[in-house]
C-alpha cells in the first residue's frame, strides 16, 4: 500500500473510532454463576436470564439496547440519505412476478410491487401473460401496515378454488383460507395450526376438486411442548367442519415428532406424494395417498431419496443419493409396497450434481412438461438444466447464461415451458422454451429495475481450506478496482442444510455498497450442496468445523491476495450464517473490522430446547449423544467468548417473533461480548417487534434493516456515502 493509501485509510479509521466514541455505553446486564453439568463437563450460563421473554426485565434490557443501537445508527449523518436511496431504487423497480402455478385456465403467481408491503396473490391467463394480471387475494388491504402476509398457496385442479395460508407479524404462523376464484370471496372456516416455522406446512387437492389434504399441528390446547411438533396431515371435504376431519397420515403411519410433511399432487392425479423428512437434516421417508385408503410407504429412511414426485403419466420420479453422491434419477411406473427400491435408474450419476431441497420453498427438485423430464444440476454454485424425455433419453439442456441460476420450471397449456434466469447483474427475468422445435426466447415476464451493473465483473476463484479443499469464491466489483488492499470489502456466506449460494440479481444493497468503493463476495462453502450430497455432509454434524475452516479461508483469500485487508473486510450472515458470524468472529476475532449478524443460533448446548432446535438436531447434533455434544460444545459461539478480548465491531440482529431462532441467542451472546471486549467498537443488538425471521416481514421493514446494516458498515468501515448518478 503506498502512503497516500495508507494516509487515507488511517484518517478513515480515526474517523471510525471517533464516532465510537459518541456511542453510549451498553445498558448494565446482570450475570450470574448458573453452570449446567452436560456429558460431564461444566458448561458456564451467565446471561441465562435473558432467555425468558416474558420477564419484563428482559424486555426492558432489550428496549435499552435497542435504544443504544437506534442512538448510534440515527445519529449518523447519512443513515437518512441511504435509506431515501434504497426505497427510490427499489421503488422504482417493476413488479416482479414468481412462484407460477398453472391451473385449470389460469396461472396463479405471487406478484411483488416494490410500492407495496407485501406481496399479492394474483391470477394471469393460461400463457402466463403479465398484462393479464388479475388480483385475487392482497394482504395490503387487509392490514395496510404490511404485518399480515401469505405464507404459501395452492390452486384446486380446476383452477377455481385456491388454498392460502395467511400469518401475521413474520411469525409463519399460518392459518387457512380457502377462496373462490371467480369472486375472490372466502368459502370455507379458516383453520388454524396449518404451518409454523418449524416443520413448515402444505396442502394438495384432491382430483375431483371437493377436498384436500393438508398439514396441521396439535391444537392451541394441547401441552405447550407439542404445540410446534407432530405435524400430521388430514383429509378435509370442503362444507364440513375441520374438526372432524378425518387423519389420513400420523404417528401410527410413522411419523415422528420432528416430522416435516410436504404434499405435492400438481398433475391432479388420484394419488398424492407425501414427502416426510425427518428434522432439517435432508432424510426423507415417502408415502402415496390415495382418498378413502391407508398411506402406502414407498420409500424409507434408509433408502437415501431426497426427493420424489408423481409425474404426468402416473409415474414415480425420484433422486437418490444411494452410492451416489451426486445424485440419479429413479423411475417406479406403479406404486407398490416394495417401493422405491425396485424403481430403475433412468439418469445415472454424472460428474455434476442433481440439485436437491427445494420442497420448502416451494419449487420441486424435478420438473415436467407432457413429455420431458427437467433435472437441474448444481455446478459449485451455478446452475445448468439438462433435458431428457420420461424414460431419461438426453434431450440437450435449457439454454443458460454462463454464471446463472434457475428457479422455477413450469409447464403451461399450450406444452410450452417458462423457466427463470437469474444472474448476479440482471434482475430474474422467464424465457419460454418450445419442445417442438428446442428453442427458447425470452417473454415478458420481467424485472426490469433502474440499477445497471454494466461497470461491475464476476469473478470467480477458490480459496484453499484449511484441509486442502478447494472452496470456490465469487467476487463482485467495479472493473479496473486495483488489488492494493484498500478496497472495502463484503464476505458473505451461510453453509448449511445443503442450501446453496447460487446467482442471484445483486440489487439495490450490494449497488450501494459497490459506489462506495466496495467488494462483495459470495463463499460457497460446506454445508451447503454446491457439489452435491458430500458437500453437505462434509459441513454438518461433527464436521461443522469445515463450514468455518471455509470461510475463514475465504476471507484469508481476499486478504492475501490484495483484494482487501484486515482492516478494510467486513463479514456477513444469517440464520445458519449467522451461526457461521458468531464461530468465526470467536475463533478469529483479528479477521474483521466488522460483523453484522442476523437472526442466528449461538448457543448450541441449549438450541435443542427450543421448538425448532429439536428440528435442527439432524443437521447439527444433540448434545444427548456424547460425540456430537463434544462437536456443538467446540464452537459454540456463547461459550467461547474469551475475556479481555479485542472483538470487531458487531451488529446482531434479531426478531420478536422468530420462530426458526429463538431471539435469546441473539441477547445472550450479545451480552457476553459487550461484557468482554476491549476494543473501542461497538458490539450492538437490534430487535424488530414486529418481524420474525425475516420471511413476511413488511417492506418498510427490509428496507430499515438494509439501511442499518449500511450505514454501520459504512461508518465501520470509514466508506463515503455516494448516491448514485
Amino acid at each position: 500500500m503506498n502512503k497516500a493509501l495508507h494516509l487515507m485509510s488511517a484518517l478513515a479509521l480515526t474517523v471510525a473510532a471517533a464516532t465510537a466514541a459518541t456511542i453510549p455505553t451498553p445498558p448494565p446486564t446482570p450475570h450470574n454463576a448458573t453452570v449446567d453439568v452436560v456429558q460431564g463437563v461444566n458448561v458456564a450460563d451467565p446471561y441465562r436470564w435473558l432467555e425468558d421473554w416474558n420477564d419484563p426485565k428482559v424486555v426492558a434490557w432489550s428496549e435499552a439496547q435497542n435504544s443504544r443501537t437506534r442512538a448510534y445508527l440515527d445519529a449518523l449523518p447519512y443513515r437518512t440519505d441511504i435509506a431515501k436511496e434504497l426505497e427510490a431504487l427499489i421503488s422504482a423497480t417493476s413488479p416482479a412476478l414468481y412462484n407460477l402455478n398453472p391451473a385449470g385456465k389460469l396461472v396463479f403467481a405471487t406478484y411483488s410491487d416494490p410500492k407495496l408491503q407485501q406481496p399479492v396473490l394474483v391470477t394471469l391467463n393460461a400463457k402466463a401473460d403479465p398484462k393479464s394480471r388479475k388480483t385475487l387475494l392482497d394482504p395490503n388491504v387487509l392490514d395496510p401496515t404490511g404485518h399480515i402476509a401469505i405464507d404459501w398457496f395452492v390452486p384446486s385442479g380446476d383452477g377455481k378454488l385456491v388454498a392460502v395460508s395467511i400469518s401475521k407479524n413474520g411469525s409463519e404462523d399460518g392459518t387457512l383460507h380457502i377462496y373462490n376464484v371467480a369472486t375472490g370471496k372466502e368459502v370455507e372456516t379458516p383453520i388454524p395450526g396449518v404451518q409454523y416455522p418449524t416443520a413448515g406446512g402444505s396442502l394438495a387437492w384432491a382430483p375431483d376438486n371437493k377436498g384436500f389434504w393438508y398439514t396441521r399441528y396439535p391444537a392451541p390446547d394441547a401441552p405447550k411442548d407439542d404445540q410446534h411438533f407432530n405435524m400430521q396431515v388430514y383429509f378435509h371435504v370442503l362444507g364440513t367442519d375441520a374438526a372432524n376431519d378425518p387423519l389420513a397420515l400420523g404417528s401410527k403411519d410413522g411419523l415422528e415428532r420432528v416430522s416435516e410433511v410436504f404434499l405435492n399432487n400438481r398433475f391432479n392425479l388420484p394419488t398424492v406424494m407425501a414427502m416426510v423428512q425427518r428434522g432439517d437434516g435432508n432424510i426423507w421417508a415417502f408415502y402415496v395417498l390415495r382418498q378413502g385408503a391407508a398411506p402406502v410407504r414407498v420409500g424409507d429412511y434408509g433408502d437415501e431419496i431426497v426427493f420424489a414426485t408423481f409425474g404426468p403419466d402416473g409415474a414415480i420420479y425420484a433422486i437418490s443419493r444411494k452410492n451416489s453422491s451426486n445424485g440419479k434419477v429413479l423411475k417406479l411406473d406403479e406404486p407398490s409396497r416394495d417401493g422405491l427400491a425396485t424403481a430403475k435408474v433412468i439418469v445415472p450419476e454424472s460428474d455434476v450434481a442433481i440439485l436437491s431441497g427445494g420442497a420448502e420453498g416451494g419449487s420441486p427438485d424435478l420438473s415436467f412438461n407432457r413429455t420431458h423430464l427437467f433435472v437441474r444440476d448444481i455446478v459449485g454454485g451455478p446452475n445448468q438444466v439438462r433435458i431428457f424425455d420420461l424414460d431419461g433419453k438426453p434431450m440437450g439442456k435449457l439454454p443458460l447464461p454462463p454464471v446463472a441460476a434457475n428457479g422455477e420450471i413450469e409447464s403451461l397449456a399450450d406444452g410450452s415451458v417458462l423457466f427463470s434466469v437469474m444472474t448476479y447483474l440482471r434482475p430474474v427475468y422467464y424465457e419460454s422454451w418450445n419442445p417442438a422445435t428446442g428453442k427458447a426466447k425470452e417473454t415478458g415476464l420481467k424485472v426490469v429495475s433502474p440499477i445497471s451493473f454494466a461497470d461491475t465483473e464476476v469473478i470467480r476463484v477458490f480459496a484453499t481450506s484449511q484441509d486442502g479443499t478447494k472452496i470456490p469464491v465469487s467476487i463482485i466489483m467495479k472493473k479496473g478496482t486495483k488489488l492494493d488492499g484498500s478496497n472495502p470489502t463484503l464476505l458473505y456466506g451461510y453453509g448449511g442444510y445443503g442450501i446453496s449460494q447460487t446467482p442471484g440479481f445483486l440489487g439495490s444493497f450490494r449497488r450501494l455498497w459497490l459506489d462506495a468503493g466496495g467488494i462483495y463476495a459470495v463463499a460457497n462453502i460446506r454445508g451447503g450442496s454446491e457439489y452435491g450430497e458430500r458437500w453437505h455432509k462434509e459441513g454438518m454434524l461433527l464436521n461443522k468445523q469445515n463450514c468455518f475452516d471455509d470461510f475463514f479461508a475465504a476471507a484469508q483469500y481476499l486478504i492475501d491476495t490484495h483484494y482487501t485487508s484486515h482492516d478494510n473486510l467486513a463479514i456477513m450472515g444469517g440464520s445458519n450464517g449467522g451461526l457461521m458470524m458468531g464461530a468465526v468472529l470467536t475463533q478469529h476475532p483479528d479477521l474483521a473490522r466488522a460483523v453484522v449478524s442476523a437472526v442466528g443460533i449461538y448457543d448450541m448446548v441449549r438450541s435443542e430446547l427450543d421448538p425448532n432446535g429439536s428440528f435442527n438436531t439432524t443437521e447439527y447434533g444433540t448434545v444427548k449423544d456424547p460425540q456430537q455434544f463434544k462437536a456443538l460444545y467446540a464452537y459454540s459461539p456463547y461459550h467461547h467468548v474469551t475475556a479481555n478480548t479485542a472483538y470487531p465491531a458487531v451488529l446482531m440482529l434479531t426478531g420478536a417473533t422468530d420462530g426458526r431462532v429463538n431471539p435469546m441467542h441473539s441477547r445472550k451472546f450479545t451480552a457476553a461480548l459487550q461484557a468482554a471486549t476491549t476494543s473501542d467498537r461497538p458490539v450492538l443488538l437490534r430487535t424488530s417487534m414486529n418481524s420474525g425471521h425475516g420471511i413476511g416481514s413488511s417492506l418498510a421493514e427490509r428496507i430499515a434493516e438494509m439501511s442499518d446494516e449500511l450505514s454501520f458498515l459504512f461508518d465501520r468501515l470509514g466508506m463515503k456515502w455516494h448516491k448514485m448518478p
